[in-house]
């Protein structure tokens, strides 16, 4: 039996980049899918999502796209395998998560890259983890029908301890920079609002990108992804775009030149101008991306008032999900509880917060 783990991610600043060629900052977190897998003598494949506590089989030769979306997930990942000519025998997948789905933290690439491994290691394919992140890929944008960058997949399979990746999504080029939370922590807060990048406007976000990507190159005669403008170059294509496309370029141009700052206040152990960033990543998200809602953003001013709380701002697709917060030191649990009690009286719903330290990437268990 072959066991495998992989983790979701934290991205500290640098969101809707990936796609747009600029730069991020993830990490892994300690939060985990879990699966195991071994060949049997049935005719079809066996999975079950211990988590759900659902099962379906299916055969090898009759893939295809379900209608119950995490199918997709395990779908996917076999049918990009076979379309690059690999053989694979009947198996038994087990599925099991702590990783909530839908808070914004990559459930769907952990899972997918799991699978990936998993199938790998089965029947000693000779791939690589470049091959895992281009599986990712290739389900999210053949099964799932997500245009995504390369951020989360390649984060969750080359993730480091303690560490995070200053990544540019352009030329996958990166470099590992010390997280130091001796004396700061992360605290992920579940909004508990589900949100679907299929069912929000994320795909609406790239097309717009990708349509003012194209008035810059035609304008600048260039062949440059958004993010490698600078807001002056966009200022002279101004009136060629309207008001949303100008917001929409505007937060990306920003948002690139965030993350080479925290990168350089990361090196330098600058917290608290850390924190300014993020808050500043978060109005930028909210006012010109957005993608954020009611719930987060009512999270993220509650966490403004508490000076222990360097910066805040929601985090992944938006719409929903979770707020990532660098707190200075811990944040005590009755704090946690005033700030549950008021979510609930305004919205109906009770938060998760989640505690969560940076750890290596996707690895096969012993």
């Amino acid at each position: 039996m072959i066991k495998i783990e992989a983790p979701g991610r934290i991205n500290l600043i640098g969101e809707h980049i990936d796609y747009n060629g600029g730069y991020v900052l993830p990490g892994c977190i300690n939060k985990r899918i879990k699966v195991s897998i071994f060949k049997h003598n049935k005719k079809y494949n066996s999975v079950h999502s211990k988590t759900l506590n659902e099962k379906f089989n299916f055969f090898i030769d009759e893939i295809n796209k379900s209608s119950i979306h995490w199918h997709n997930y395990i779908l996917g990942t076999v049918d990009y395998f076979l379309k690059k000519g690999f053989k694979i025998s009947p198996f038994n997948l087990e599925i099991s998560s702590n990783l909530p789905i839908g808070a914004g933290i990559s459930s769907s690439s952990a899972l997918i890259s799991a699978v990936a491994k998993a199938l790998i290691k089965l029947f000693k394919f000779k791939l690589n983890k470049e091959d895992i992140i281009d599986s990712v890929s290739y389900v999210e944008k053949k099964y799932l029908g997500l245009n995504g960058g390369i951020m989360d997949q390649f984060t969750i399979n080359y993730g480091k301890k303690n560490n995070l990746i200053f990544l540019n999504c352009l030329d996958k080029k990166h470099e590992f920079v010390e997280f130091d939370l001796n004396e700061h922590s992360l605290l992920l807060i579940n909004s508990n609002v589900k949100h679907s990048l299929l069912h929000s406007q994320y795909n609406e976000r790239v097309i717009e990108c990708n349509y003012v990507k194209s008035v810059l190159n035609n304008f600048h005669k260039n062949n440059k992804h958004l993010a490698e403008y600078t807001l002056n170059d966009l200022e002279k294509i101004k009136e060629l775009i309207n008001h949303k496309e100008y917001n929409r370029a505007k937060f990306v141009i920003e948002e690139n030149q965030r993350t080479i700052n925290t990168f350089n206040l990361l090196r330098e152990k600058k917290y608290d101008l850390i924190g300014d960033m993020i808050y500043k990543s978060h109005a930028g998200l909210r006012d010109l991306y957005d993608v954020s809602c009611n719930e987060i953003d009512f999270l993220v001013d509650q966490m403004m008032k508490n000076t222990n709380v360097l910066g805040s701002r929601m985090m992944g697709g938006g719409f929903g999900g979770s707020i990532l917060n660098l707190v200075k030191g811990t944040l005590n649990q009755s704090v946690l509880e005033k700030l549950n009690n008021k979510y609930f009286k305004s919205f109906g719903k009770k938060i998760t917060p989640i505690k969560i330290k940076i750890v290596d990437g996707v690895r096969e268990i012993k």
